[in-house]
């Protein structure tokens, strides 16, 4: 197995195009030709998970937060990221991240959560704007479904819970060859008149390449004329943060039972309990106090993330109730969402899942 045919697959479920402008979700270490003995998967990368991947035959770590976040300037070893970078590199172990790109997706981290908590009628909390585009081209009719058909199959055409959507009009076309041209129709140096459709289809911007090289290929025409719009919709299948409904409605404390049980935590900050029943829920992996304000105008009665600051407790001001259940609890089923979704595609290819606990948080009890 090669480290880019397992980029690829990871890059279909995490686009990198969709991960926020301070990240760095990529290849880290490695190169792309490298051939691959196996993956573990992780929520963070150190010393101790590349010496874990080298016990077990692994030499690629898939990790949800990259161990490079800015810039390094030198590889002295003077601190864990520094150290871990050198012993992946002497290793040749590959690490690669996969961070707010996974965040934003609908089968990401939250969606993992959601499904953890049973929410129902999950939506994106945040959806994310201007990430959509709308092609526009001029098809022959008798070529309309031919070429409908691969711009779907490029990933055009998906609308919410919709796919293969497109809006075709009819019309007729007119074109003259000029010398040298050798039209799919008609004849260079006499105007012709074709019946053709105008077909429109939305996409997510990353894949305009694909599409266009769809387009192309599937086009009768010698020259196809295409326009491409850039759309102010949001993509209510992209963006921070979910939010969605109980099944039935629970007292406050039954929910922060059932919160601590399926997200195993044994800790959990909040504020005030507000003594009405809990039915719809937000919550964001990680760190998700920026989501506060659209969560409550949501009109969210729980908020669920982690790394809430001592003051932004009180921006819940009697309208909501946050839950602060930690940075890693949030997102520690990461690694499993990754390593079964490596293992649905290649199923019979070495995916293991990290046994060190990565988290840098300890909490001590008074006795």
């Amino acid at each position: 197995m090669k480290l880019n045919e397992i980029i690829s697959q990871l890059e279909q479920l995490a686009p990198p195009a969709l991960q926020e402008s301070y990240d760095n979700a990529r290849l880290i270490t490695g190169y792309p030709n490298m051939t691959i003995t196996g993956v573990l998967t992780t929520l963070d990368c150190t010393e101790d998970v590349v010496e874990e991947a080298l016990s077990k035959n692994c030499n690629l770590i898939v990790a949800h937060h990259p161990i490079i976040f800015g810039g390094l300037k030198s590889l002295t070893g003077k601190n864990y990221v520094e150290r871990t970078v050198i012993k992946a590199i002497k290793n040749d172990v590959a690490i690669y991240a996969i961070h707010t790109n996974l965040d934003n997706v609908w089968q990401g981290v939250n969606r993992r959560i959601g499904d953890r908590l049973g929410i129902e009628n999950i939506e994106i909390l945040a959806p994310k704007k201007e990430t959509l585009q709308k092609l526009f081209t001029f098809v022959p009719s008798a070529q309309l479904e031919e070429v409908r058909q691969a711009l779907f199959e490029a990933g055009a055409g998906h609308i919410g819970d919709y796919d293969q959507c497109s809006f075709g009009q009819e019309g007729t076309g007119t074109f003259r060859g000029l010398e040298g041209t050798q039209p799919f129709t008609g004849t260079p140096g006499q105007l012709h008149s074709e019946k053709e459709t105008k077909l429109e289809v939305v996409y997510p911007s990353f894949l305009k390449s694909r599409v266009i090289r769809s387009l192309m290929k599937a086009h009768p025409y010698e020259e196809v004329a295409y326009d491409i719009v850039n759309l102010a919709n949001e993509h209510q299948r992209v963006g921070s943060g979910m939010i969605g409904t109980l099944k039935q409605p629970m007292p406050e404390r039954e929910f922060l039972n059932h919160v601590a049980k399926h997200m195993k935590v044994t800790s959990i900050r909040h504020t005030p309990l507000l003594e009405k029943p809990i039915e719809t829920v937000a919550w964001c992996g990680g760190a998700g106090s920026f989501l506060r304000g659209i969560a409550m105008a949501r009109g969210a009665d729980v908020f669920i993330t982690g790394d809430f600051k001592y003051h932004e407790f009180f921006d819940a001001d009697g309208k909501m109730v946050i839950l602060d259940i930690g940075h890693f609890e949030s997102e520690q089923f990461t690694p499993d969402l990754l390593a079964e979704f490596l293992l649905e595609k290649f199923p019979t290819f070495a995916v293991l899942l990290s046994e060190v606990k990565t988290n840098p948080v300890h909490y001590f009890t008074a006795k």
